[in-house]
């Protein structure tokens, strides 16, 4: 039964949450979903996963789609990661779902190998001018699976380069208008280039979290591969087709960055990473664009403000850039007692959220609504507007049941990158381990009821 999923096996893949759990919130959105009388409080049931800032953007979208529309909006955020995939696969089972929810990406195929989804073709978009020639191709790309179409792609939400201006300028980095980096493509130009920062920071040339933060040294090695080769698990994550040669290599570069040269912290955590940057003491940071929010405004150490810029991670070990990816999208679960109106609503609703995305690029993402993305308000944000080719060079987790985002799959790739990046494992036993790994994850067959 490996990637083949049901309705059934799907909600035993909750890793351990119970239904008394979820039920024990009497009143509740989803208790309500789960018990089959989920009311028709509002027009548009929708669930999210978002807190902080992104929740705050999301609501403005959503109040300017209730003006827009004139339909009601009820928004329920729900817990992020595994707790969120569990609730929504239990109410869409069980035929109460939310009429609009937020899905990543990279969890999209065994939401819709489950049969849980209404597909793109079913929910009346493309009829409202929603059409595949508006988004960003790697992205509706990675929304589609053996030619069905399940989400609508809001973002792109890539591993991109931070850099501090005046160190860039000080290390010869910059090009002649003072706006950009040069290129510093290729593996010999980018440690020169690093080298050249390090001179100009008296600390490091670049900086990241490198421990206690699996998910982001997996961005980063995978960055890297990715340039080399392609998906590491094929066939829905049952079969393991890693590059032996590539990630040798991959390792190899990554260690001597840290251990080596000595041109990145070998052991930083997200804090100590995050300081760096932010008192000037590394010239680059790798990181995702939704840490933008973080920087802006900083001082430096003298008084004075962080200056920085962020674009794509340039070509390393392979001809062409990557960037690990990323996107939240818009999905409609699949509801047989839904009425054609409140189906309506539904695709309204989503086409109002796209035409509202500038909003959501506050939280450093880049559109993947064509419109938007390409609108003159857009082009004037920035550093935003700097490293929307990173959408078009994106890669994605590989599908397999047990991807994704927040996955325990990214904390066991991440932890096995750790300790190369740290020294402690070299590259080819870095390999070996991830290869033992992915094959335990291959031959186990998606959890069954």
């Amino acid at each position: 039964m490996r990637g083949s999923y049901t309705r059934r096996n799907f909600l035993a893949m909750g890793g351990g949450l119970s239904l008394a759990g979820l039920l024990s919130a009497c009143g509740s959105p989803v208790a309500t979903s789960l018990t089959g009388g989920q009311p028709a409080t509002a027009d548009v049931i929708f669930w999210h996963l978002f807190g902080g800032g992104d929740g705050e953007n999301l609501g403005t979208m959503v109040e300017q789609v209730q003006k827009t529309t004139g339909h009601s909006v009820e928004s329920t955020l729900l817990s992020w990661g595994n707790p969120y995939y569990t609730k929504l696969s239990l109410a869409a089972s069980s035929q109460r779902p939310p009429d609009v929810a937020v899905t990543h990406l990279s969890r999209l195929p065994i939401l819709a190998q489950a049969g849980l989804l209404t597909p793109y073709r079913e929910t009346g978009l493309e009829q409202l001018g929603v059409t595949q020639d508006k988004f960003t191709p790697a992205a509706w790309e990675k929304a589609t699976i053996d030619g069905e179409t399940w989400a609508l792609p809001l973002d792109t939400h890539p591993f991109v380069l931070y850099y501090n201006e005046a160190a860039a300028e000080k290390a010869g980095l910059l090009n002649p208008a003072g706006d950009n980096l040069i290129d510093i493509s290729g593996a010999d130009t980018f440690v020169e280039a690093l080298t050249e920062l390090k001179k100009a920071t008296g600390g490091f040339g670049a900086t990241m979290p490198t421990i206690t933060d699996p998910s982001t040294v997996w961005r980063w090695f995978y960055t890297v591969y990715s340039g080399l080769a392609g998906p590491i698990v094929e066939d829905s994550g049952t079969r393991v087709s890693v590059d032996d040669a590539a990630m040798d290599e991959a390792f190899a570069f990554i260690q001597k960055l840290t251990t080596e040269l000595q041109l990145m912290p070998a052991s930083a955590t997200p804090a100590l990473a995050n300081a760096q940057f932010s008192n000037g003491e590394a010239g680059f940071l790798f990181d995702g664009v939704w840490n933008l929010p973080l920087y802006a405004g900083l001082k430096l150490p003298d008084g004075s403000e962080l200056k920085y810029n962020m674009v794509p991670i340039p070509a390393l070990l392979g001809e062409e850039p990557v960037a690990y990816a990323d996107s939240h999208a818009l999905i409609i679960p699949a509801a047989g007692g839904r009425s054609a109106e409140r189906a309506q609503y539904a695709a309204q609703f989503v086409q109002g959220l796209l035409d509202n995305s500038t909003i959501w690029t506050g939280g450093g993402h880049v559109p993947a609504w064509l419109p938007v993305q390409e609108s003159a308000e857009f082009q004037e944000l920035s550093p935003q507007k700097n490293y929307v080719d990173a959408a078009f060079n994106a890669v994605y987790d590989p599908n397999g049941w047990y991807t994704g985002a927040g996955s325990d799959f990214q904390n066991q790739m991440g932890g096995v990158v750790s300790t190369v990046l740290t020294g402690a494992t070299k590259p080819a036993a870095g390999t070996s381990q991830i290869k033992s790994a992915l094959k335990k994850l291959a031959d186990t067959n998606a959890p069954v009821s």
